[in-house]
């Protein structure tokens, strides 16, 4: 007598309540591991595209929001920046080293940032054909854009002003695709880098004839005219500190100027995920009761057929069956449910982590990437599948044969 596809029998002759049940614990699963994969997602994520960032310098406004648009690029600029008042922050000696961003435009929905070379290297950002950009309207382009939108080695394309495809195209000036480089799963490969006299050709449509003399900006590895430097402007500034220092007394120093805000890529992160898991220990206490609820419904659904099967455990026992056999069938049946309920609430919760990943990021973190704490809830569930059994799967054990059988 196969005891698994007795007690799986046993679970079909009662669809609804079994139906219920699996329901309830798929769903409290799903909630605990969607809230898991989030927070440990959002948590790699502030993490790897930070990496070599201290500070950003940007324009007056809220400093969440300029982290957003400079690191991640998912918000709009505050606004833009004087070079002539970034500069110095090029030279402090608390500072190791500095990367101009100039943001606004896009093409097709994706983002073009004026830059320099070394903003690839702060992301270990490697080329996987061609080369980076030497002269302006020249254009690399991240390897997810790249994909997306077709673009190859050579091809041209008109850049729209601000940051949706609606904007007015700027077919004056055509960028060519110089380079394209490999996946790194950061932010980089949603984006198209150009350098940053390629921004302020396209918005400045004036011949302003030679440059009167040039300024050298070493840490940027650029030179610079007067008029450039006057005319012109950047939207923020990545800084790396040189000493722990720069931490202390830096972001002071940039804030008490008229137009400049610091803000801290750590602290920022911190407050967000401060924010993040009161909402997210709300919504995980929520889950958690449903899954506990899911238990109390498996145990009520097993005592309740368990009144209704007293006569069939009798027989079973009477043609042989040990006390043993009935009382694992028993518990054979809530694990069956919590299992199969266990599993659909990670399926779920993995398939639309895989899905808003891929709609807001463009990448999926993998199907088989588990966060902390995913173990201790399989745990947890079948432990609960086994307590919400046992009570019924002993009530079966001590069945008293002969009485049974003679009340039926």
């Amino acid at each position: 007598m196969n005891i698994f596809y007795l007690s799986f029998k046993n679970i079909l002759s009662r669809p609804l309540s079994s139906l219920l049940s699996w329901l309830l614990l798929s769903f409290g699963v799903c909630v605990v591991v969607l809230l898991l994969l989030l927070s440990d997602r959002f948590k790699d994520e502030v993490t790897r595209n930070s990496v070599g960032v201290d500070l950003v310098i940007g324009a007056k406004g809220s400093p969440l929001q300029i982290i957003l648009s400079s690191i991640f690029h998912i918000d709009f600029p505050t606004g833009n920046i004087e070079i002539s008042d970034i500069i110095p922050y090029t030279r402090n000696r608390y500072i190791e080293g500095t990367v101009p961003l100039s943001l606004g435009d896009s093409y097709n929905g994706y983002r073009i940032v004026g830059t320099i070379e070394k903003y690839g290297e702060l992301y270990d950002a490697e080329l996987s054909e061609g080369g980076w950009f030497d002269t302006p309207l020249e254009a690399v382009v991240g390897n997810q854009t790249a994909d997306e939108l077709g673009l190859k080695i050579g091809d041209r394309f008109s850049s729209q002003h601000g940051l949706e495809e609606e904007g007015d195209d700027h077919g004056d000036h055509r960028f060519v695709v110089t380079g394209i480089l490999k996946p790194t799963g950061l932010a980089i490969d949603r984006l198209i880098l150009v350098n940053l006299q390629s921004v302020w050709m396209v918005h400045d449509h004036e011949d302003h004839g030679e440059p009167d003399s040039l300024i050298s900006i070493p840490d940027w590895g650029i030179e610079l005219s007067n008029h450039q430097i006057e005319e012109n402007q950047i939207t923020s500034l990545l800084v790396k500190f040189r000493s722990p220092m720069g931490a202390v007394m830096l972001p002071n120093q940039v804030n008490q100027t008229s137009n400049l805000q610091a803000a801290s890529p750590a602290f920022e992160a911190s407050r967000l995920f401060s924010i993040l898991e009161n909402v997210m220990k709300v919504l995980n206490f929520l889950g958690l009761i449903i899954i506990a609820i899911s238990g109390v419904s498996v145990f009520i659904s097993l005592l309740n057929s368990l009144k209704d099967r007293k006569y069939e455990i009798a027989i079973l026992r009477s043609m042989g069956a040990s006390r043993r056999f009935v009382l694992s069938g028993i518990l054979f049946e809530g694990l069956i449910i919590t299992g199969i309920g266990v599993v659909t609430g990670f399926v779920l919760g993995h398939s639309i982590i895989l899905v808003l990943f891929k709609q807001l990021l463009g990448r999926s973190p993998g199907f088989t990437s588990f966060a902390p704490g995913e173990g201790l809830l399989f745990i947890a569930c079948v432990a609960i599948g086994i307590f919400a059994s046992v009570i019924p799967a002993v009530i079966a054990y001590k069945t008293d044969i002969s009485k049974t059988l003679a009340q039926g």
